[in-house]
């Protein structure tokens, strides 16, 4: 059994490699690297918000569901471009920021409004990424927008 994991996990490491390399590049410190669910889990804390974003660029062109992954890169603390209302990173009036295990629309609304209640801002600014408000995913890099 071990074998078909050690396999799934190079196969999807060969997938990947492109955004493995961009990891490395950009100097992004891995945590964790393994198979779970039939889904290579990646995990680690970037140095700066443009390095965690040009990885997710790298991921979105080998595959733009990233069906078979999950991504959970952080920020390190203290790192340049904080998410701060006023700083926008993306330059569309607002700011991203990446899904967290555990949390859910309303809870990052009542973060960045101080209301639960406008999390349909949130969802209605990330319907190309969005289905539905109830699932989102860890690793996923929303747009907040800035009102």
């Amino acid at each position: 059994m071990a074998n078909t994991t050690e396999q799934q996990l190079d196969s999807l490491k060969q997938k990947y490699a492109s955004v493995l390399r961009t990891i490395e590049q950009q100097g992004v410190r891995l945590t964790h690297v393994h198979v779970q669910d039939n889904k290579l889990v990646i995990q680690g804390e970037a140095p700066s918000e443009e390095a965690k974003n040009k990885v997710w660029d790298q991921i979105k062109l080998v595959d733009p569901q990233y069906s078979d992954l999950t991504a959970d890169i952080s920020v390190q603390a203290g790192a340049t471009a904080s998410a701060s209302p006023g700083s926008s990173a993306s330059g569309a009036g607002g700011q991203t920021y990446t899904v967290q295990p555990g949390d859910s629309l309303s809870k990052i609304s009542k973060q960045f409004y101080g209301d639960a209640n406008r999390y349909m801002q949130i969802f209605e600014a990330n319907k190309d990424k969005l289905s539905d408000p109830d699932k989102i995913k860890a690793g996923q890099v929303l747009t907040i927008p800035s009102h």
